[in-house]
């Protein structure tokens, strides 16, 4: 017989649906009143004036996207603009990526195809 592990959550999952369920909901005029009593609640005006904060990637989430992608330090390094030494030092920790290096990786990570085909060389351009 296997053993199979859960956890807390997997084996409370039915209890906490059903409290779900059973809880009253709110009003729009509840939930407005809740918000303008709370000091730290954001407005429509707040959303929309926020500013997308994208934390640099990790030196363990560098090093993943590079495993996903099959390819050595060199290799990745040559493939998307980056020396080895810079990719060694983000994957080390020793250095973080910023700015244009982060939004690349980035943009690496959701669509590595994407990059390739732009830094493709094509006739006629430089």
């Amino acid at each position: 017989m296997s053993i199979v592990r859960r956890s807390k959550t997997d084996i409370d999952e039915a209890r906490l649906l059903a409290d779900l369920a059973a809880s009253r909901s709110f009003s729009e005029a509840e939930i407005d009143a809740a918000a303008a009593e709370d000091a730290d609640a954001w407005t429509e005006d707040d959303v929309a004036a926020a500013v997308a904060v994208y934390p640099p990637p990790t030196a363990d989430q560098v090093r993943a996207l590079r495993g996903r992608l099959g390819l050595s330090q060199a290799q990745f390094a040559q493939r998307f603009g980056f020396t080895v030494d810079t990719v060694q030092q983000y994957e080390q920790g020793r250095r973080t990526p910023s700015g244009p290096a982060s939004t690349l990786l980035r943009v690496i990570d959701a669509d590595p195809e994407a990059v390739i085909r732009a830094l493709r060389v094509r006739p006629g351009r430089r």
